[in-house]
């Protein structure tokens, strides 16, 4: 079962998630990292994926291009329709040809993303002599442009040098010309924002929304801890806890009216400036081992509002109001 939003967008979803499940099998136990996870992206739009550390985003990210390396992960069930064709059953060589040229990754980390002992340029050429078989002298003029296009300066000379050359921001701009040079129809942006300071958080997010402009009907999942980073770049969002989307609805409606307790707990967390001086509202407790999951919902460990039935039955995710769908008890009396 597919998450729709609010008002569907014309056409056939960019990208299809269906019951996405993803494991990791650790000394003899089996980690569930992703359990059925399913949503739409459609074209043009950005679906934010929030959560705290451990959640199931990242591992759920790089499963949609099979990056998990097998052992010890495998993707055990689930399809990711794009393009009408099953990424999870292709052969692995065609779904390299499809990664950097129809669906590009920034990766967590900028600092430790690029390799150090190759240029920028280097770097930056690579998808292009891969996918697009471009002459070397052809690939080093675009990936000036595209170096020029998310503001290095002297980009013609900056190619030539080595990532520890450049700042933790300027490194995020040379992981973002990467995945753009080849104009891919989806950008998916993990933590493209952590360790860099605000300014230029503001900056790539910015960056990453104009590029997005750039090609028409083109579309961004954006994985993030900061809801309000979500606040003001997604469209809808999907709430994740314990390797399972929680929550998901428009931005709008989720910030207006959020009903998982999940949800509510991380709205409280936000800092406000008329909170001046006092302490923050924190979600009790700690995020429960992968390896040792409750058997019902994956939240009652750390819920205030928790039920007897919240240990033993885990909740169905439902469609409450149109296009907001929400995984817990309390609202299975709602219509």
């Amino acid at each position: 079962m597919s998450v729709q939003p609010a008002q569907k967008p014309a056409g056939a979803p960019l990208l299809q998630v269906k019951n996405l499940q993803t494991h990791f099998a650790v000394g003899g136990m089996v980690a569930k990292a992703v359990s059925g996870v399913s949503f739409d992206l459609h074209k043009g739009e950005v679906l934010g994926i929030v959560g705290e550390s451990g959640s199931g985003k990242s591992v759920t990210a790089l499963s949609l291009i099979r990056l998990i390396p097998d052992p010890p992960g495998k993707i055990v069930g689930g399809e990711v329709i794009f393009n009408g064709q099953d990424l999870l059953k292709m052969p692995i060589e065609d779904v390299r040809k499809i990664r950097g040229r129809d669906i590009g990754m920034i990766f967590q980390e900028p600092m430790t993303s690029l390799n150090p002992v190759f240029t920028i340029g280097k770097q930056v050429m690579e998808p292009l002599l891969f996918h697009e078989k471009l002459s070397k002298a052809e690939a080093r003029n675009r990936a000036i442009e595209a170096l020029a296009g998310v503001g290095i300066p002297d980009a013609a000379r900056r190619l030539d040098d080595y990532p520890h050359q450049f700042s933790g921001g300027m490194r995020q701009r040379v992981m973002i010309a990467m995945m753009m040079v080849c104009n891919p129809a989806i950008l998916i942006a993990d933590e493209p924002s952590t360790a860099l300071d605000v300014t230029i958080q503001a900056q790539v997010l910015e960056l990453m929304l104009d590029l997005r402009r750039k090609r028409e009907g083109a579309a961004i999942i954006l994985i993030t801890h900061d809801l309000a980073v979500v606040a003001e770049t997604c469209d809808r969002v999907l709430v994740m806890y314990g390797g399972k989307v929680q929550e998901a609805s428009t931005v709008v409606d989720l910030f207006e009216n959020p009903m998982h307790p999940y949800t509510r707990g991380l709205m409280k967390s936000i800092p406000h400036a008329q909170d001046k001086g006092k302490r923050l509202t924190a979600i009790r407790g700690n995020v429960p081992s992968i390896f040792d999951l409750p058997d019902g919902c994956k939240f009652c460990t750390r819920c205030p509002d928790v039920m007897d039935r919240c240990w033993t039955v885990e909740p169905e995710l439902r469609e409450v109001t149109p296009g907001h769908w929400v995984r817990c008890h309390l609202t299975e009396d709602k219509k």
